[in-house]
C-alpha cells in the first residue's frame, strides 16, 4: 500500500471512530470527488449535494468493512457514491439515456482538483473501457453499459430495449463474460 494509500486509510480509521478534526480532513478529502460523481450521474446539484451528504454517512457506518486489499479509499467512497446515486435514480425513475451514461464514463471522478497525472490515468481507464465495450456486440455493450454505469436491471433493460427479460440478461450475462475473458488475456 503506498503512503497515499495508507494517509487515506488511517484518514478513514479515525473518520469511523469520530475523530472530529480527522472526520472533517476526510471529508475536506473526498467530498469533491464524491460530489463530482454524484452530479455526473444525477445531474442536478441539490440532490447530488443530498447524495455526497449520504455517502460519507454510509462510509462512516461502513467503514470497518473496508478492506484495502479491494481498492483504495476513493474507490470504495467512489462506488457508495455510484450505489447512492442509482438508488436514487431508481426511487425517481432518472434512468439515464445511452448519451449520457458514456458521458459519466469520460467525465466520471473528474473535478477541478484532479491532477494532469489523474486526468492521463483516467484516459487510459476510459480508452481501455470503450476497447473492451467494442470488442462485444452493440447490443451486449448496451446492455452491460445500462446495466453497470446506468443502475438498471435486467426488467428496466428489457422494458427499455423491447425485448424479452430472458434476453437481456443473456446480453448481460455475455457481455460481461466477453469482456471478462479479453481483461484475462490482457493480464496473461
Amino acid at each position: 500500500m503506498g503512503a497515499d494509500a495508507a494517509d487515506d486509510a488511517a484518514l478513514l480509521a479515525a473518520f469511523a471512530v469520530g475523530d472530529e478534526s480527522t472526520s472533517a480532513a476526510f471529508v475536506r478529502r473526498f467530498q469533491g470527488k464524491v460530489y463530482g460523481l454524484a452530479l455526473s450521474i444525477i445531474r442536478d446539484t441539490a440532490i447530488a449535494e443530498d447524495i455526497s451528504q449520504e455517502v460519507f454517512v454510509r462510509a462512516w457506518r461502513a467503514a470497518q468493512n473496508y478492506d484495502p486489499r479491494r481498492g483504495t479509499v476513493l474507490t470504495w467512497l467512489l462506488t457508495i457514491t455510484r450505489n447512492a446515486a442509482i438508488d436514487v435514480m431508481r426511487a425517481r425513475r432518472l434512468i439515464p439515456a445511452e448519451d449520457e451514461i458514456l458521458d459519466h464514463l469520460l467525465h466520471a471522478t473528474v473535478d477541478g482538483s484532479t491532477t494532469t497525472e489523474d486526468l492521463a490515468v483516467h484516459r487510459v481507464e476510459v480508452q481501455s473501457a470503450l476497447r473492451y465495450l467494442q470488442g462485444i456486440s452493440r447490443e451486449q455493450a448496451r446492455a452491460v453499459v445500462l446495466a453497470t454505469m446506468g443502475g438498471c436491471t435486467a426488467a428496466e433493460i428489457s422494458r427499455r430495449e423491447g425485448i424479452p427479460l430472458g434476453t437481456a440478461k443473456t446480453r448481460i450475462r455475455d457481455g460481461l463474460r466477453r469482456i471478462r475473458q479479453h481483461l484475462e488475456t490482457a493480464h496473461d
